[in-house]
């Protein structure tokens, strides 16, 4: 009984001092992505790689409709019109203050 309740005490004692240290970690973490998200140079890169991923899925989309045509089921080309039309709407700015162009 005696190593069970030394058991006991050492497993609540590691994970109080672990959670303490584990939490700060996590905001020491959680501040520096904040800052490296916040860093111009990291905004405008992500801004035009975005961008460039908008422009080759534009491309590679009219490449696929000129082959595939009308043989795409009328659920499905909603359903991309939908997610086309949604895309456009929302550029306002995200969780992280860039904005969704």
């Amino acid at each position: 009984m005696r190593y069970r309740l030394t058991f006991v005490v050492g497993l609540a004692v590691g994970y109080v001092l672990g959670t303490k240290a584990g939490r700060e970690r996590y905001e020491q973490l959680r501040k520096s992505a904040q800052q490296v998200a916040q860093n111009p140079a990291v905004r405008n890169t992500a801004e035009s790689a975005a961008q460039q991923g908008r422009h080759f899925a534009d491309k590679a989309y009219h490449v696929v409709s000129d082959k595939v045509g009308d043989r795409v089921p009328d659920s499905v080309a909603h359903r991309v019109r939908s997610l086309r039309e949604r895309g456009t709407n929302g550029s306002g700015p995200d969780d992280w203050g860039t904005s969704n162009t």
